[in-house]
């Protein structure tokens, strides 16, 4: 197995041009939503609803809930201790059997999340993983050697600093409260969320970093 950043970066890019068979298994979805519309087992507007429920979960979801926990410390303490209380709060559906934990990061600890059995995300609030997040190359050397994953993607960690990793499974999912970057102190809180990266939720980067992680994994 290798540990290369060039690995990472090829799973980043794979599958990003539909394949032939992709598109052949979605016109056979197509056809299964038309017949099932067809016999009265769905509407179209449930169609509709669903498929704008699940476009609204993307990572500006994260970037919302962080920062709001920057400038209200009230917010915050709710989101560390009830993630889906404080996704509600600003309108964000994560409700469902699955619990979401928010770890923060400090300056004595830095949290990175995987999931190593398969790709377990917080769906319900960040939208879709990214390809990268799902290659085993991620899953199989990111609890083993987290610093060196985290340094391909362009992030040095010094030494006296921890970095706890939290592997997700089907029951919790995890999302990172990264620290508020230096001088952002007269920053409303759009301006704050635009600071905040799918990356940063997940512990690979952090606010305000440039590195390398947009050329590297999309």
């Amino acid at each position: 197995m290798s540990g290369t950043h060039h690995d990472l970066e090829e799973h980043g890019h794979e599958g990003v041009k539909p394949s032939a068979e992709a598109g052949r298994h979605a016109a056979r979805i197509r056809a299964i939503e038309a017949l099932l519309v067809e016999k009265g087992i769905l509407a179209e507007e449930d169609v509709r609803r669903q498929i704008e429920y699940m476009e609204a979960r993307s990572p500006a979801n994260g970037a919302r809930l962080v920062a709001r926990a920057w400038v209200d410390p009230g917010f915050k303490a709710l989101l560390l201790s009830d993630t889906k209380a404080a996704a509600l709060e600003l309108g964000i559906d994560a409700s469902g059997p699955v619990e979401f934990v928010t770890v923060k990061n400090t300056p004595e600890v830095h949290n990175l999340i995987v999931c190593t059995l398969c790709s377990c995300y917080p769906r319900a609030i960040l939208g879709r993983p990214p390809d990268w997040y799902k290659s085993f190359n991620y899953r199989s050397r990111a609890v083993n050697e987290p610093r060196a994953v985290v340094r391909e993607f362009g992030l040095e960690i010094p030494e006296d600093i921890e970095v706890v990793v939290h592997d997700s499974s089907a029951d919790v999912r995890y999302l990172v409260l990264p620290m508020r970057p230096p001088g952002t102190e007269g920053m409303g809180e759009e301006k704050l969320a635009g600071l905040v990266t799918r990356d940063c939720l997940i512990g690979v980067s952090v606010p305000g970093f440039e590195g390398v992680r947009d050329s590297a994994v999309g």
